[in-house]
């Protein structure tokens, strides 16, 4: 969904021009990670940040969404008030997080490798969502391009 990430493997190296200027090449990662752009040295050590092992609040909100509308169809509870109550929230936030389970698999996929437009959230993606993928996709897109 969002721009690819940038992964350049091999060797720093240093590059004269015929014009006498010299240039540096080093190969960097350029990755995302909860909305932080990150840039990383190959084989540098593995820096102890939160944020690289921390579910992002995307992926935890389509977990909750998965994990209720199990309860739903199994008949353990019988209504979104059901929910709320045992959650201790409000049930339109139940319905909103609800309505993450009926997006595009293309969405879905971006949700859980964290490839999504900074611009995307919880509530552009779940209020009043369009019933068919593509215009899911497209809608996504659209409001990508107007925050970028």
């Amino acid at each position: 969904m969002s721009r690819p990430n940038l992964e350049i493997v091999g060797e720093a190296e240093k590059r004269e021009v015929s014009d006498g200027s010299v240039s540096l090449v080093v190969p960097i990662r350029l990755t995302r990670r909860c909305g932080r752009r990150l840039v990383q040295m190959q084989n540098a050590p593995e820096a102890n940040r939160r944020w690289d092992k921390q579910k992002t609040a995307l992926q935890v909100a389509l977990k909750r969404a998965y994990l209720w509308l199990a309860l739903l169809e199994q008949g353990e509870v019988a209504s979104l008030s059901d929910i709320a109550r045992k959650e201790k929230t409000d049930v339109s936030y139940i319905a909103r997080v609800l309505n993450l389970t009926a997006l595009a698999p293309e969405i879905i996929e971006a949700i859980l490798d964290d490839a999504l437009p900074d611009a995307a959230n919880l509530n552009s993606l779940a209020i009043n969502p369009p019933t068919f993928w593509t215009h899911q996709v497209v809608r996504l897109q659209r409001e990508s391009f107007i925050y970028d």
